[in-house]
């Protein structure tokens, strides 16, 4: 039997780079997988027909997970749609990197909002269907920037660092209720954003790496099914890095 046979997943921000990859992942274990996009409709109208391909019910929804009521909107119809909701990934997140001396008001609670209320958002409209239900897991895309910090990334640190803070709080919150929390602090990920930088930048940051090599979105993916599927039932409030060891 596949890993996630029977389950229903919505994954935000999952157009492109890790949320693409876990979507995928996800359909090849079994799962019918609901997701987000905003900007990159012509990419998440082709991912909806990649998955459908795969023989999975699949459907994307362009929703800004930030706003409130539009989360809130968004876990009705997953529900509604596809008749309950079992795994939540919150994916949905941006850069908008500046030294603090430079950083606007704007730019901060840009990836304040996007990147860490959305969590907020989501993870409390999805509590009534788990509570309801009596199971349910939670997985926050969190960073090893949450971790560690990183110079020029003091917005982006924060809400990331947030997000860990949160994931733990829920599961000691809602672990009574048979529903796991848990974040993935992926780190250098070989993705389009990091396809614009310079090799010897990205090569630089390979040579830093215990391991050698950038990580690919499928690492990340790989971890996100152990975390969504009943091999991970004793496991909560937990923060995985998928990193290669670089925060070792």
């Amino acid at each position: 039997m596949k890993a996630l046979e029977g389950k229903t997943a919505l994954i935000t921000g999952a157009s492109k780079g890790i949320g693409r990859a876990i979507a995928n992942e996800f359909a090849q274990q079994g799962a019918q997988i609901a997701f987000t996009y905003l900007s990159s409709v012509e990419k998440g109208e082709a991912l909806e027909k990649e998955l459908q391909a795969t023989g999975v019910k699949a459907k994307g929804y362009r929703s800004d997970a930030s706003k409130f009521h539009e989360a809130d909107q968004l876990i009705q119809q997953v529900v509604e749609d596809f008749g309950g909701l079992d795994i939540l990934v919150n994916n949905a997140g941006i850069t908008r990197d500046n030294l603090l001396m430079r950083m606007s008001e704007a730019l901060w609670d840009e990836v304040i909002d996007i990147n860490l209320k959305s969590v907020f958002n989501t993870v409390k409209a999805a509590t009534r269907t788990f509570m309801k239900q009596k199971s349910g897991s939670i997985i926050n895309m969190t960073s090893v920037v949450g971790i560690k910090g990183n110079a020029g990334q003091a917005n982006y640190a924060a809400s990331k660092a947030g997000i860990v803070g949160f994931t733990k709080s829920v599961a000691l919150e809602l672990g009574s209720r048979n529903i796991r929390s848990n974040a993935i602090a992926p780190g250098f990920i070989e993705t389009e954003m990091t396809d614009q930088l310079d090799e010897k930048t990205v090569q630089g940051w390979r040579d830093a790496i215990p391991l050698r090599r950038g990580g690919q979105p499928e690492d990340v993916a790989h971890c996100a099914v152990f975390l969504a599927s009943d091999r991970s039932s004793y496991i909560t409030g937990q923060v995985l890095q998928v990193d290669g060891g670089m925060l070792t």
